[in-house]
């Protein structure tokens, strides 16, 4: 998996102060998207060991007290991203006690395959579906258009 952006300390994307990751990959591809570097799967840099590290140690910092992390691109559902961000799911859920987890995707809930549902069944909230240019609505709160959904999981 690669990542376009990493922001340890964010207030933007997501309630609360929060690490915020953007990945690389998107198939959506959708007209009007505001983040289309992150399109290209091979864009960006690969996330490494240490970058996965980085954002436990960042999550359990006390001098900064973070709500929990918001991952977003590209798409982190994209079927090559999911490994990588099931793994980071999995750790924050065991090793960052507390710390909520935002996934934004292009996916809608029931078009999510297995592997993809593994890591939203570790999720706190979920935006889902595509970004759409006409729905488009600044209004909106952690969305971009009409059509997505955000599901407060747990």
């Amino acid at each position: 998996m690669n990542f376009h952006q990493y922001y340890p300390v964010d207030i933007v994307n997501g309630p609360g102060t929060r690490c915020t990751l953007f990945v690389s990959g998107c198939i959506h591809e959708c007209p009007g998207c505001y983040n289309k570097s992150t399109w290209r799967v091979n864009s960006g840099q690969p996330f490494t060991t240490e970058m996965e590290q980085r954002i436990i140690d960042d999550l359990n910092d006390t001098r900064v007290k973070r709500q929990g992390i918001s991952l977003s691109g590209g798409d982190p559902l994209h079927p090559q991203n999911v490994p990588e961000i099931l793994r980071l799911v999995q750790r924050i859920r065991t090793e960052c006690a507390g710390k909520d987890i935002w996934v934004w995707t292009g996916y809608k809930l029931d078009e999510l395959n297995d592997a993809q549902r593994e890591v939203v069944d570790l999720v706190n909230v979920l935006i889902d579906g595509k970004f759409v240019q006409d729905l488009k609505d600044p209004m909106l709160i952690w969305r971009g258009s009409s059509n997505q959904v955000v599901h407060h999981l747990r």
